[in-house]
Formats: structure tokens, sequence, C-alpha cells
């Protein structure tokens, strides 16, 4: 009898169904994160209505997808989201969702306590306020704290805790496991993209090359008490590989289904470069994933370039596909943050004219800049609620 491939072996070919699907319902946010992936804010006016997105989790269904990690934008504020949440449920398919908690009062938290089928991250960037709030602006921090005592004063137990680690926030991570503690939560670390409005601010914002041995350190010593979702599989190049599958699982495993019904083969690259179809076409979800000639190229075997002479390419496997191809890097080359320094030698030869942009921006006119954007820890200005299209359901 043959032996079994490992499971990054096999996954690396594809699968029938993706393992988690991420699902972004709307563009529409109350906030407006400087580093936010999606670049949201207005709501786009052809996102998918209540029946297409019904049609989806149908799809989903017969496709045996375990879960949809629905996001955003901030997705609470879709006036049918939580019809689309017990629908899902009814449906066999499991519900993740993340939100900033501004719609998380004991009323909801109760309800989602007495849930086995939907779990919940509550978003939150700095362990203190003046370090959260410089980045998701003012009155984010006590409002995640807020929705945080409603869930575990509602008996929730286990909903996560989803912290972007930036350089900020990089010395922070005990004090965010005694957040997660505190209320009965999971710390879930995740990396900073340049991705969306991201791209502004990640010269200022990622991690030094010093924070990051100190962040693989740390996750080490605390293994599966916390999650990654495998955003750290780069650093898996210092040695020991952190606990998951240490895998890209761009088109292979994981997809994005963004709010007009455009499919992505990676979360964190929404570039037209990475849409592979569109689940109002024929076949819907089920043929892009099954059909897209971009993610049957992305599940034959890749070529790790120049990476491939390198000790600890089997550790890291290169790197973030979406991280390199926005820092202006091939999708051979190296990680922009490769702990073996290739990645700052080969940043130091892009020609930034050729760096290429997010193909979507929602964010609100006050919220967007040109160029890089000088982060600094204090107040900012608040951005208004609405300045450009009406966000869709708000009523805060």
């Amino acid at each position: 009898m043959s032996t079994p491939l490992p499971l990054a072996e096999q996954f690396q070919y594809g699968l029938d169904a993706p393992i988690c699907l991420t699902w972004e319902l709307t563009y529409a946010c109350n906030l407006a994160c400087v580093h936010c992936l999606s670049s949201s804010g207005r709501r786009d006016p052809r996102e998918l209505s209540t029946a297409e997105c019904k049609a989806v989790i149908d799809e989903l269904e017969r496709m045996q997808v375990f879960y949809v990690n629905i996001g955003g934008g901030e997705p609470t504020v879709r006036s049918d989201f939580w019809e689309l949440v017990d629908y899902a449920t009814a449906h066999h398919v499991g519900v993740k969702f993340s939100t900033n908690g501004v719609r998380i009062t004991p009323e909801v938290a109760a309800r989602l306590a007495a849930s086995d089928y939907v779990d919940m991250q509550i978003s939150l960037d700095g362990a203190t306020e003046a370090v959260n709030d410089a980045v998701r602006g003012p009155g984010s921090y006590q409002t995640a704290m807020r929705a945080m005592a409603n869930l575990a004063a509602a008996g929730f137990r286990g909903f996560k805790l989803s912290v972007v680690v930036t350089r900020h926030n990089a010395g922070q991570l005990d004090e965010f496991k005694a957040i997660a503690d505190r209320f009965g939560a999971q710390l879930r670390l995740t990396r900073l993209r340049p991705s969306g409005r991201g791209a502004d601010v990640w010269d200022e914002l990622h991690p030094t090359a010093a924070q990051q041995r100190e962040l693989y350190d740390w996750l080490v010593a605390h293994g599966e008490r916390v999650l990654t979702g495998d955003s750290f599989f780069h650093l898996a190049a210092y040695g020991d590989a952190l606990p998951g599958l240490n895998l890209c699982g761009a088109g292979r495993m994981v997809c994005l289904i963004d709010p007009v019904g455009d499919v992505y083969a990676c979360p964190f690259a929404i570039h037209d470069s990475f849409r592979a179809g569109n689940v109002r076409g024929e076949g819907g979800f089920t043929g892009v994933w099954r059909t897209s000639e971009l993610f049957a190229d992305l599940r034959q075997p890749q070529t790790g370039g120049a990476c491939t002479s390198c000790s600890a390419f089997d550790a890291c496997r290169g790197g973030c596909m979406a991280a390199k191809f926005f820092t202006g890097l091939p999708l051979d080359g190296p990680d922009p943050e490769c702990v073996k320094g290739h990645g700052a030698a080969a940043l130091a030869a892009v020609d930034l004219e050729l760096v290429p942009k997010p193909s979507l921006d929602h964010s609100r006119p006050a919220s967007r800049r040109a160029g890089p954007v000088p982060v600094t820890i204090g107040a900012r200005p608040p951005d208004r609620a609405c300045e450009e299209s009406p966000l869709a359901g708000l009523r805060l």
C-alpha cells in the first residue's frame, strides 16, 4: 500500500471545493481603517442581492463547503445580514464573520451564544486605545471592547480576537493574549499585507526584521493556543514550522467572493490579475472554482524561482503571493519580508512606477490618500458616516 502524501502536498494541487471561502458581503463600512485590504467605505450599488446570495449558499451546500468566512466592509450593516446567516446555517454551511463590533449589542450577543453553527471574530489592532485608534479610527477600541464584554456576558466562549500585527502593536502580543483571556476569546494573529489601503501604509506599518523574529519566537512558544490562519508561514525559515499547513492556499483551498460576485484566488490579492470569474456567470461559483483557467494554473506545480536554491525553501515555500505582487516582486521571487534578507535586497531594485495598484477602491473621499501615509499614534479626525453613497442598512 502506498504511503499517503502529506496534506500540504495533497492540497497544493487543489480540491473539488474550497475548505474555507471568504465572502465579503459589502464594501460599506462605518470605519476607514488605514490598512483595509478591500479599501472599504462606500457600498457598491451592484452588490449581490439577497436572492443571489442565497443561490450562492445553495451552491456551497451542494459542494459541501465546510464554512464561509464573511467579512467586508462591515458585514453586519447589510439589512439582510442575519437572514443570510440563518439561511447558511439552515443549509449546512457554517458561518464565521468578522466585525468591528459596532452591531454586537447584548441582544445580538445572546443570539450568537445560542448558536452552534456561527463563530465570529472581533477586530482590534492595538492593545491600547491610542495604538488601535490610530489605525482603525477614534472610538473603535471602545466599540470592540464593549462588543467583547457583551459576548462574554452572554456566555459566548471561544469567539476570536483578530489582530493584524503591525510595527506599533508587535510589542503588545502578551497584552492581546490577556485581553482575549479576559473575555474568554481565542487570539488570532494575521499578517499585514500591502493590499488595498494597506499598500499606502505598508512601509510605515509592517514589522521590522527584529520584530518578525520576536513574533516567530512568541508564536512558537504559544503553539496551538493562538491561531494564525497560516499567515506567517514565511517565518518558518527561522527554524521549525508554525502550526498549520504553512502553504499558500490561493485557488487551491481558499478563494474570495467580493460583494459584486467577482471571485478572486486570494482574499489578499483583490486585483484583476487574480480575478477568476463571477458567480453571476454561467456555471455560478461552482463553475469558477472547477473550470477557471487561473485556478487551474495555480494548481499546477509551482516554480520557486531563485528561492529554490535557498536552504529554507521547503519551510517557507517562497512566502505570500499577495505580499510579493503588491510590492512589485515576481511571484517566483522572495517574500518582501524574507527572514534571510533576500526580500529587502529585491525590493531595493523594484521600479516603484511599475508596482501594481489595487484594482478597486471603495474608500470614502476623506479616507483615501495619495502616496505614502505617515502613521502617528494619536487622535485622527473622525470620518463622517456617509460622504458618498449611504452605507447599506446602517442604523447606528
